[in-house]
């Protein structure tokens, strides 16, 4: 493991799936998100892979624009656990997305391709 590759990789993948929430590139979540992903989203809720790619196909869910405030990378084997913090414009059907949002996400080599095994996201004040 090249922690410095690694982390660049890391790094890239997060900003590849920052545009694809943007917008809305399904393929790019596919190939991004693990097949038994779990994630728990701002209401408590705990989604899978197909219940969050079902929301960007259906388009209930639009990101006008998504920045990054900040970013931690820790390494735990072949896991990267990153914790962003986001400011972001959009809409979830009539829920407004406005504001800052922290998530933790784990992502997971498999075959040295890294995917989002699990995921937590909170709305900050």
């Amino acid at each position: 493991m090249n922690i410095q590759s690694d982390k660049n990789k890391i790094i890239l993948s997060e900003e590849k799936l920052l545009d694809a929430v943007q917008n809305n590139d399904i393929q790019s979540l596919d190939d991004l998100l693990h097949p038994d992903l779990l994630f728990i989203i701002p209401n408590g809720q705990i989604i899978t892979k197909a219940m969050d790619l079902d929301i960007y196909r259906s388009r209930d869910m639009k990101i006008n624009d998504i920045k990054l405030i900040d970013q931690e990378i820790n390494f735990v084997g072949d896991n990267a656990i990153v914790v962003v913090t986001t400011e972001m414009k959009g809409q979830y059907l009539d829920n407004t997305l406005d504001g800052k949002y922290r998530f933790i996400r784990v992502w997971k080599s498999f075959n040295a391709k890294w995917k989002i095994i699990a995921g937590s996201s909170t709305q900050l004040q």
